[in-house]
């Protein structure tokens, strides 16, 4: 089955002249390039299918190639494909033919409708007329979730070669959460898996820049890191990853999808992170060396 994109790129990847940073840059939600096939194959008009993009996000961190590190931008939408999922995670009623055993039909994503291929958008409303092929799963998962992820991994090395470590920064936003009893809702999420997927300094260096800024922030709810968090993060080995979730209120209007007064500051903002993380000192987020193996180096 020919690809959807077979005339134009389905993500790209900005990398900077040098590189002078062990982070690379993930925003697997902000493509906004809608293939004319999708759009004859969805039920909704062209505003709400775009309700699960993670908008302009891509635009907030891009700065990051200037500064030394790179950025890996999706153009395909989330709607689409989403890559922050497992890759054959499926829901089995969207398909014409049925899913053998060796397919995830039973994960709580699928059950929500939002696995690798994604049966509704925000507010539930279902995204097809009628249901898919095995062959047009296959098309969007080898032909793009795989090389997306093939991506990733071979910066994390290059990374992980040069410097000794390597950190992913996966960037999201995520709709203006509500207040719980007379507690304000979060504006920032950082993810770490309950400090498990990278070192603490990195949250810890992230939660003061957005603190400082007076936002409200939360660690790991309700949103904890999602795929690509939870694969890639294995600080023992050196390898780090941190989710960032910023509530879309504060930098565009969540219905019209329309930039709003507050971007240019939550940009700043974000150059400011940036700035931050890419000066980090990377001996900082070595592995410790159990006690047994130092004295016996020594």
């Amino acid at each position: 089955m020919q690809s959807d994109y077979w005339d134009r790129p389905a993500f790209e990847t900005i990398r900077p002249r040098r590189v002078t940073a062990p982070l690379v840059f993930s925003s697997a939600h902000s493509g906004r390039d809608y293939p004319e096939r999708f759009l004859q194959m969805t039920r909704l008009d062209h505003l709400s299918i775009r309700q699960s993009e993670d908008a302009f996000v891509d635009e907030l961190f891009a700065r990051a190639p200037h500064l030394g590190a790179p950025l890996v931008r999706a153009h395909f939408p989330r709607a689409y494909l989403d890559v922050n999922r497992e890759p054959w995670e499926l829901d089995p009623t969207m398909f014409v033919e049925p899913l053998s055993d060796r397919f995830n039909t039973t994960s709580p994503r699928v059950a929500a409708g939002l696995g690798t291929l994604a049966r509704v958008v925000a507010e539930n409303k279902p995204i097809y007329r009628e249901r898919l092929t095995l062959d047009d799963a296959r098309m969007r998962i080898e032909g793009i979730y795989q090389p997306y992820h093939a991506t990733l991994q071979r910066l994390l090395t290059e990374a992980h070669g040069s410097f000794g470590v390597a950190v992913l920064i996966d960037c999201h936003s995520m709709p203006r959460l509500s207040r719980s009893g007379d507690r304000l809702g979060p504006d920032i999420v950082l993810g770490d898996r309950y400090g498990t997927t990278c070192a603490p300094i990195l949250a810890d260096l992230a939660e003061m820049i957005f603190a400082g800024a007076g936002l409200r922030v939360a660690r790991n709810r309700p949103y904890a890191g999602g795929f690509c968090t939870r694969t890639y993060g294995r600080p023992q080995h050196g390898v780090h990853a941190l989710q960032i979730e910023i509530s879309r209120h504060l930098y565009m209007n969540e219905v019209t999808l329309e930039k709003n007064d507050g971007f240019a500051a939550m940009r700043q903002l974000i150059d400011r992170l940036l700035t931050t993380l890419i000066a980090m000192d990377p001996g900082l987020l070595q592995p410790a060396v159990p006690a047994g193996q130092r004295y016996a180096a020594e």
